[in-house]
């Protein structure tokens, strides 16, 4: 039933509505809260306490409007009182609102304390009456779309619509779980706690195995025949070849990819590690072995840098032993590009190396046997089966620097098997950490020109390419910010700049120069964040540190500390909260990206866990993996228990889980079942 149909809605809400995914009735049902206001116990002005949120119950007894209409913020003012104690609530530009209080009107309140222990006030929200006796929802909202309008419509979705029941009794029953209609209006409107947490335990048990279920249905891909069932190859050669003694790790990930290679169904394993564990040398020791199958592979990394930079420690591995290596660039010609598609074809490359520019129609290689994906998060399950399908059921290796947790594995790797490469090659110094404000920004730049001077190499990193003047915060700019540096503090000192919107033989210029060591320090965005190598550089300077995710300053911590020489990162922030102290503390602590990755999953949350680089896999509404690990690993028992005896999903009773899996994976391109 399209949105537009429901009674109060009509097409100009409709546009809003679209802007927050909602196309139809039933999609707005499956719209939930983002959290909830507790009005079933609210308090007495004596009873608050500072800084907490909560709700209080008071008749209006004064108004106030602002005084000065000049300002940028115009503060209105309600005097409320229980009957005893008295206290303000505060509004900001909120004179709409503010204007449907009346004198005498009895109200609750809620938000946050402010103010002191003798004059409170709470910055606020207000409701009637009618709206006490449960938990308030808070949807999230669009400009022109009002919480209370959400409110409205979806009460008057809910007379329409009723859900049908998807999971079987037996689960049902077995767990405790409530139907899947009642669910629903449970969760939009419960009144009590016990009525939300039985709501959102039915539906974060029905998603979370949904996504296990298509996960693993994946995982087997029918079991498909290999179209590259491999042999035993002496393996002496190619570590006689290298020029470091390779570790433990690395040797049991290459056994785990050999076992799989040789056997009759394709490899779907993911090497994880953490920075500079080695595992370009695990990729390019499955491809050696490929080839001497008599195979060929394509490796897909996800920016230009690294894909030519794995060009050329791939070559370095391979081409001394007579394995061809061929790389295919966005800075190429139009006739370089062509030479090589037709080399590739023609059986004359082993190993083609590219971006995503691989998937695209003309572009293949003779004998396919091996695909492999370096940082995989960036691409998903779908690019890797798009650059499978090049081939007859290859081979699939996944890699990625990107530690994660392993609750978030099991679902974000849930197609693949995992070696972990969780040695560090011997010899490597760990990197020292500092978290400091500006104030220090004098003495962190004579630091840098110090080890300048020494001959060595520098980093520093903003958050943004250029300047934004509707933007008043201070947040750095690699453009401003190089054009500045480059005339003060670093001026005569060769400095280069790179960001993601360089054109392509732009960037490869700078970065060759950076790697040749004609420039000794280098201004960019997050784009160096993956892969970039040089031994030269030991300082990174990573301006507005608050503004990263944890993992992503791990990473790019790792582009330092790569050589003989100790090396240094210093985080800036002038952020003083609580959650900036805590994460830059975690930095310093640890140089364990395991460690840090838990710290970041358990103050972030999945969602941000990634930022929006994450692709192939379908989005929770309810359940958030850092808090349902338990329920994950239940789910996670059921679903081999029931693809145990019906792989497909077949039976009469399992087809609302089938129809689950359906619409969950057609969300990213996946359909999970045919």
């Amino acid at each position: 039933m399209d949105i537009r149909e429901l009674k109060g809605v009509g097409d100009k809400k409709a546009v809003l509505y679209k802007k927050l995914g909602v196309d139809t009735v039933e999609q707005l049902t499956e719209y939930y809260p983002r959290g909830y206001i507790d009005l079933s116990e609210p308090k007495k002005v004596n009873e608050i306490q500072l800084g907490e949120v909560c709700a209080v119950r008071g008749r209006v007894t004064e108004k106030k409007y602002p005084s000065n209409y000049g300002g940028r913020v115009l503060v209105y003012r309600a005097l409320i009182s229980d009957g005893v104690y008295s206290m303000w609530a505060v509004f900001f530009n909120m004179k709409f609102t503010f204007e449907q209080l009346r004198i005498g009107g009895e109200y609750i309140f809620s938000g946050k304390i402010n103010g002191d222990p003798f004059n409170p006030e709470i910055n606020c929200s207000f409701y009637t009456s009618a709206d006490t006796g449960g938990l308030y929802p808070k949807y999230p909202l669009t400009r022109g779309l009002s919480n209370a309008s959400v409110m409205k419509d979806m009460k008057t979705a809910l007379s329409v619509v009723k859900r049908a029941e998807t999971l079987p009794p037996y689960i049902t029953n077995r767990y405790g779980l409530i139907g899947a209609d009642e669910a629903m209006r449970k969760i939009h409107f419960p009144k009590s706690r016990a009525e939300f947490d039985e709501a959102r335990k039915r539906l974060v048990f029905e998603e979370l195995l949904s996504l296990k279920l298509g996960l693993s249905m994946m995982k087997n891909r029918g079991h498909t025949l290999s179209g590259a069932v491999m042999s035993d190859v002496d393996m002496e050669e190619f570590y006689k070849s290298l020029p470091f003694t390779p570790t433990n790790a690395q040797l049991r990930a290459v056994a785990d990819c050999i076992t799989d290679m040789k056997c009759a169904y394709p490899m779907n394993r993911l090497v994880q590690g953490d920075v500079g564990c080695g595992k370009t040398m695990v990729a390019a020791a499955a491809v050696y072995f490929a080839a001497k199958n008599g195979y060929s592979a394509l490796v897909m990394a996800p920016t230009e840098v690294l894909a030519q930079q794995h060009g050329e420690t791939f070559r370095a591995f391979l081409e001394p032993l007579g394995i061809t290596v061929a790389v295919l660039s966005g800075s190429m010609t139009a006739a370089e590009k062509k030479h090589v598609r037709e080399d590739a074809k023609n059986g004359g490359v082993n190993v083609l190396i590219g971006t995503h520019a691989l998937i695209q129609k003309g572009v293949d290689i003779a004998n396919l046997g091996l695909v492999i994906v370096d940082e995989q998060h960036r691409f998903g399950v779908q690019q890797r089966r798009k650059l499978a399908d090049k081939g007859n059921a290859p081979h699939i290796l996944a890699m990625s620097a990107t530690p994660i947790p392993r609750t978030l594995a099991l679902i974000i790797y849930g197609d693949l098997d995992v070696s972990v490469v969780n040695e560090m090659p011997k010899g490597r110094i760990p990197v020292k950490t500092y978290a400091v404000d500006s104030s220090f920004h004098t003495r962190v730049y004579n630091f840098i020109k110090k080890y300048i001077a020494m001959g060595k190499q520098a980093f520093i990193v903003c958050p943004r390419v250029d300047a934004d003047e509707n933007d008043v915060s201070d947040r750095k700019s690699a453009i401003e910010y190089y054009n500045k540096l480059t005339s003060n503090e670093f001026y005569g000192i060769p400095t280069g700049l790179l960001y993601g919107r360089m054109k392509q033989a732009d960037k490869d210029a700078v970065m060759n120069d950076f790697r040749d060591n004609k420039l000794k320090l280098l201004i960019s965005t997050t784009v160096i964040e993956v892969g970039i190598d040089v031994p030269n550089a030991v300082v990174m300077l990573v301006e507005n540190a608050e503004l990263f995710g944890l993992s992503q300053l791990h990473q790019l911590r790792g582009r330092v500390g790569r050589g003989n020489d100790e090396s240094f990162c210093i985080l800036m922030t002038d952020s003083k909260s609580d959650y900036t102290r805590e994460r830059m503390n975690a930095m310093k602590a640890t140089a364990n990206g395991y460690k840090i990755a838990d710290t970041d999953l358990r103050l972030r949350g999945p969602g941000n866990f990634f930022g929006n680089e994450q692709s192939g896999l379908p989005s929770m509404k309810v359940a958030v993996l850092a808090d349902d690990a338990e329920v994950l690993d239940t789910v996670q028992r059921l679903s081999d228990e029931i693809l145990k005896n019906d792989s497909g999903l077949e039976f009469r009773e399992h087809a609302g889980l089938r129809a689950n899996v359906k619409r969950l994976f057609e969300s990213v391109g996946e359909f999970g079942v045919s």
